[in-house]
């Protein structure tokens, strides 16, 4: 039997445009806006080890299972009027909403409890660098030597050539 998170009568987190979660009490599920779903929603399971993300793209079905701690961090996000808290993550189709609100106390408390209770560093978003660049691995690397890939090519120059003399070949 599968756990029920909303309560009857009420709307569940999520459905309305001020969106509150309780930090407190997970795992939830909810609902969010995807722009790149069938729908324009998606279904988030928010857990405190793991967030499962489920789609669908053109009719396919699909479900994310991806770890609290391959996110970057909890950050704040959006203008005056109505901030996000969103949970970061380094591709910005996996981000989740966690909270949002007009209120720049309720905000700033929010912020602190969900990075308390994630283990995740508060980012601030206008201050944030882009992640560097990872190396690619090269398949050549692996198959050669390294003083190889570093050596230069010889100088090519003309060899003399000798006609018609005579060899001396050693005998024993």
């Amino acid at each position: 039997m599968r756990r029920q998170t909303a309560i009857s009568g009420a709307a569940p987190a999520g459905s309305s445009r001020n969106l509150r979660l309780d930090p407190l009490s997970l795992p939830v599920r909810f609902d969010a806006h995807d722009p790149r779903a069938d729908g324009y929603t998606r279904q988030i399971e928010l857990h405190r080890e793991r967030v499962v993300l489920r789609r669908a793209v053109r009719g396919m079905q699909m479900a994310i299972n991806v770890r609290v701690s391959d996110f970057t961090g909890v950050a704040l996000r959006g203008n005056d009027e109505a901030q996000t808290l969103v949970l970061v993550h380094r591709d910005p189709s996996l981000s989740v909403p966690l909270l949002v609100s007009a209120d720049g106390d309720d905000l700033a408390e929010a912020w602190a409890v969900w990075s308390e209770i994630f283990a995740l560093p508060q980012l601030d978003e206008g201050a944030r660098k882009p992640a560097p660049r990872r190396r690619r691995r090269n398949a050549i690397r692996d198959r050669r030597p390294k003083f190889l890939m570093r050596r230069r090519t010889a100088m090519t120059r003309e060899l003399p050539v000798h006609r018609e003399e005579r060899e001396i070949i050693a005998r024993n």
